[in-house]
């Protein structure tokens, strides 16, 4: 596979990737995912970029120009192109290429939402909120992953309550950002019910939310930090959103629940050193998620050091990170993960972090310049490349990186 490209297609006949668009087609009897086409390195790399995908990357701007990882942004860039579609009646994004990958996860949906207003194409932005809202429950929450054409959810895995959660971060870091609220109008329903949602998940007895699975895909019985912190993410980007709209009693509310929220996961999670479950599980990435551009909180000073000993423990031969110092022990390092790492560190100051997790980064690019999913212990990539999640981050970093500090949508 070194020097070829995964391109995303569709497996339907009627589909076919267009400069980089992944087409949609209707769906007549039994719904599939998308499969993979593959195609050579000079369609994607240098001036071999296909000239639909330039004249795209060109409506908005590439994050980190001047910097030495201008080139992994733009690939990055691109790659969040590739695997949003342009349509007004379609527009999950592909969580990456492969036929397993062929679904929309609304987390990496809101990632990629956040990174398209990022680079300036805020019209595919918009359209991947219009999706999240489209395939949203009626009680505001989400399903684990759903069909590209919004039909649904493409099985019976269990629904995952981080979903509400990072829909109401995304909508704060594509919409609460813009010069006017007329937008907000549009994702009224978004907001309103993923924030009924986040506040019905934060009941005043405990103040923590059910268990359910998170990012890790796993079934869960315990609650993790992987769900708590994501809501409280929502809770508190809704309260900023509601204050915006100049509906104080909505942003009351909000805020309320996520302090609440907040004092939970602080009196269940601190003592334990804020590790994937209460008092055990190692610490994960998850801890990322309680820090900017995530989470605001009254004292991060823990959560630092507990982020600071995931960086050592979830270490993998290929020197990037696990999922968390509980995974498999199988070496193989994770760029989603890797990433928040240096995502979190811009934000908090830590530049010289930052820049060595981004230099891993671009280290293990494939031949054709996207950033896979996994990183085998010799330092080969594998799996599906690319994914939405990890360019997602990447543009996000390398924009705020680039800017010197934290980057605004």
């Amino acid at each position: 596979m070194r020097g070829r490209r995964w391109v995303v297609a569709t497996a339907l006949a009627a589909s076919a990737v267009q400069g980089g668009v992944v087409a949609p087609a209707p769906r007549p009897g039994t719904p599939r995912p998308v499969t993979p086409r593959l195609a050579t390195s000079a369609e994607y790399r240098g001036t071999g970029v296909r000239p639909q995908s330039l004249r795209w990357l060109a409506l908005g701007r590439v994050p980190a120009g001047g910097t030495r990882w201008a080139d992994m942004a733009r690939y990055a860039t691109i790659d969040l192109g590739a695997l949003t579609p342009r349509s007004n009646n379609w527009g999950g994004p592909v969580g990456g290429a492969g036929e397993k990958w062929g679904y929309t996860w609304p987390r990496d949906a809101a990632f990629a939402a956040a990174a398209l207003a990022a680079t300036g194409h805020r019209a595919d932005a918009h359209r991947v909120l219009a999706f999240l809202q489209r395939v949203q429950e009626k009680d505001g929450g989400f399903e684990a992953r759903y069909l590209l054409d919004g039909r649904g959810a493409p099985d019976d895995r269990p629904r995952q309550s981080d979903g509400a959660g990072w829909a109401l971060w995304a909508l704060d870091q594509v919409i609460g950002r813009e010069p006017n609220t007329a937008a907000l109008a549009e994702f009224r329903p978004l907001l309103d019910r993923a924030t009924r949602f986040a506040r019905r998940e934060v009941p005043r007895r405990t103040g923590l939310p059910r268990p359910s699975p998170d990012y890790w895909e796993a079934p869960e019985t315990r609650l993790t930090l992987g769900t708590a912190a994501p809501l409280l993410a929502g809770l508190q980007a809704s309260a900023r959103v509601y204050t915006r709209l100049g509906e104080a009693d909505r942003a009351r509310w909000s805020g309320a629940s996520a302090r609440r929220l907040e004092a939970a996961v602080v009196r269940s999670f601190g003592p334990g050193g804020y590790q994937r479950y209460a008092r055990s599980g190692g610490v994960d990435a998850a801890v990322c998620f309680l820090l900017p551009p995530f989470v605001s909180l009254a004292d991060p000073a823990p959560v630092v050091a507990a982020w600071e000993r995931y960086q050592i423990e979830a270490l993998r031969p290929g020197g990037g990170l696990a999922p968390g110092a509980g995974w498999r022990a199988d070496g193989v390092s994770w760029t989603p993960e890797t990433a928040l790492v240096a995502l979190t560190a811009v934000h908090l100051g830590r530049r010289r972090v930052a820049e060595r997790w981004l230099d891993w980064l671009d280290r293990h690019r494939t031949p054709w310049g996207s950033v896979p999913e996994k990183v085998l212990p010799d330092g080969s990539p594998a799996g599906p490349a690319p994914l939405a999640w990890t360019a997602a981050l990447v543009v996000l970093t390398t924009r705020a990186l680039a800017a010197g500090g934290p980057a605004s949508g």
